[in-house]
């Protein structure tokens, strides 16, 4: 599986819409609306596009799971959603 560099991780959170392809499509879609001097964010995102394309989606699956935090696991946030109600 290729590995993502930290801002490369940070885009695909920002476009994530549950699956490989739709990430894909978002950030292709999201590059057309870049200007000429967001060369370096366009880089990332191209970078990620490459990536995504190369992997299956039971990898991304995985990936996509250890991105997202379980906040459910630490009590102390258990408490906050609690008081929240």
């Amino acid at each position: 599986m290729p590995e993502f560099s930290h801002d490369e991780v940070n885009i695909m959170c920002i476009y994530d819409t549950g699956t490989r392809k739709g990430l894909i499509s978002e950030l292709k879609d999201a590059r057309e609306y870049l200007e000429p001097d967001q060369a370096e964010l366009r880089s990332y995102m191209d970078s990620c596009i490459c990536k995504l394309e190369i992997m299956s989606d039971e990898q991304y699956t995985a990936l996509s799971d250890a991105l997202v935090p379980d906040f459910f696991e630490d009590e102390q946030m258990k408490d906050v959603i609690a008081k929240q109600e």
